[in-house]
């Protein structure tokens, strides 16, 4: 007994440091994931420290057996919660797997072992001494036996989500039958172990795996022809995109820098999901597309809950030990959150139902008309990512010029409306067949740019810049009155 737990050190330590080199060698920088698309050089460098990436190779090492050692998985990659938390969501499933596949395995192997018993040299008994010879039994039964398990299982569900399972299915299976033809061909067990021993047997299925391993570095081009043998339900198409998955980790509650670092992210997020609503609405408007318009609701629904994860995420960060700074930083980004919340609403229940209107009674702007509401719409969605450039930097002059732009888009609004009434009193019967949805657009875009526009004022404020911008404001509204 203690001989083989000696010969099982080796291979936990090598199932370790591979393991750990090759998540250094897969593509991509976790801190640029983690800190987000749009984050900043000094925001992307706070995570990677916080992460420990800016160590040396072999400390870094150390640091992740050390995690190991103390039951810390770290945090998923996919989906944003410790690995800890979703192995054991998982458990269940792996072990009703697992118990199939066993119950499979024994229920073939135990039947064959007693006829091969009681009937040495008979058909069975030489069936069962080559399997054993050639390690076949756990080659093909552990490996392709456990790839059937999950499409048969899954076999219910949609495309996408019985892609991976038909996935594991081609290469292990693949694998598994080539393993068969090579070790038989060429005689190859004789280099793995003795044919009596049942260490051989786990030494084939542990390389076995590892061969399979390495092709993890080409696995990426399995996704074309899956996507294109099992394509997207056309009702799950909008469902994939990471900006659906919400990037807020309990564990770290306790740390106030990462926690903040995620609230962040996940006001970012709604903004980035707000720009998905906001960047179609137009051409929702002149070509109305059920679809489309459907997807701008469900993102509307995938900020609202974003916006409720924010609000009980910084809840819970405010009733720890913050500092009066980062508490005041935690209350600004929930604030935003709320304008975001709204500005996203405006768009799925103010517009979109303009847009339906529009098509249903078939109506359109007038060219001049059409012009003004899309200048509005360039300007909000410029407005838009300026904003979302500020939860990342604190750049008084983009502040500053974000609520300038709030003063220019106000002024935009009362210009169109302006224009619209002139051309009622020249008569223009497009303009008045299109009034109604002409001025609240016009408004929709108003509000909407406003409440984006509030992520200057924290930042202005904190710069002592705030009572300048006002005066700027002012100067704006009494060019216009002039102007009128």
């Amino acid at each position: 007994m203690s001989l083989r737990v000696a010969q099982s050190i080796p291979v936990v330590i090598g199932v370790v440091i591979i393991s750990f080199l090759l998540t250094r060698a897969l593509p991509g920088d976790p801190a640029v994931y983690f800190a987000g698309a749009a984050a900043d050089e000094a925001s992307i460098e706070e995570i990677r420290v916080a992460l420990g990436l800016d160590k040396s190779l072999i400390q870094q090492f150390f640091f992740y057996v050390g995690d190991l050692l103390r039951g810390d998985l770290g945090q998923s990659i996919s989906s944003g919660q410790p690995v800890a938390s979703d192995l054991a969501n998982r458990l269940p499933a792996s072990l009703e797997l697992t118990l199939t596949a066993l119950t499979l395995s024994c229920g073939i192997a135990i039947p064959l072992g007693i006829l091969a018993a009681t009937r040495p040299g008979s058909w069975v008994d030489h069936l069962c001494r080559v399997l054993v010879t050639a390690g076949v039994s756990l080659v093909l039964g552990a490996n392709l036996g456990s790839a059937i398990i999950p499409v048969w299982l899954s076999r219910g569900m949609k495309n996408a989500a019985r892609r991976v399972p038909v996935a594991n299915l081609a290469l292990r299976g693949s694998g598994a039958l080539l393993a068969l033809v090579v070790v038989n061909k060429f005689g190859l067990l004789q280099y793995i172990g003795p044919v009596t021993s049942a260490q051989t047997l786990i030494n084939a299925h542990i390389l076995f795996n590892a061969i399979l391993l390495m092709t993890l570095f080409a696995a990426h081009r399995l996704e074309a022809p899956f996507v294109t043998l099992l394509p997207d339900d056309k009702a799950d198409l909008d469902d994939h995109s990471p900006l659906h998955r919400s990037t807020l980790d309990e564990t770290v509650l306790d740390k106030p820098h990462l926690a903040i670092a995620n609230l962040r992210r996940e006001v970012l997020r709604m903004v980035q999901l707000v720009d998905s609503m906001l960047v179609p609405i137009m051409d929702i408007y002149t070509h109305y597309d059920h679809d489309r318009a459907r997807k701008v609701r469900a993102d509307d629904h995938f900020v609202n809950t974003a916006f409720d994860d924010v609000r009980r995420y910084a809840s819970e960060l405010q009733s720890t030990a913050l500092s009066k700074q980062d508490n005041k930083r935690v209350r600004e980004m929930t604030e935003y959150a709320i304008a975001v919340e709204t500005a996203g609403d405006i768009v799925a229940k103010r517009m979109i139902p303009l847009a339906k209107e529009m098509s249903e009674k078939g109506i359109r702007f007038s060219d001049n008309g059409a012009a003004e509401i899309r200048n509005m719409h360039e300007r909000t969605k410029a407005n838009l990512h300026l904003a979302s450039n500020l939860l990342v930097s604190d750049d008084l002059e983009s502040a500053r010029l974000l609520l300038e732009e709030k003063q220019e888009m106000a002024r935009l609004e009362r210009k169109s409306r302006k224009r619209h009434l002139k051309r009622l009193s020249e008569g223009v019967q497009i303009s008045f067949d299109s009034s109604d949805i002409h001025l609240e657009t016009v408004g929709a875009l108003r509000d909407f740019n406003s409440h984006i526009a509030s992520a200057a004022y924290p930042l202005l404020y904190r710069g002592g810049q705030l009572l300048e911008t006002r005066l700027i404001e002012q100067d704006f509204e009494d060019l216009d009155v002039r102007q009128r």
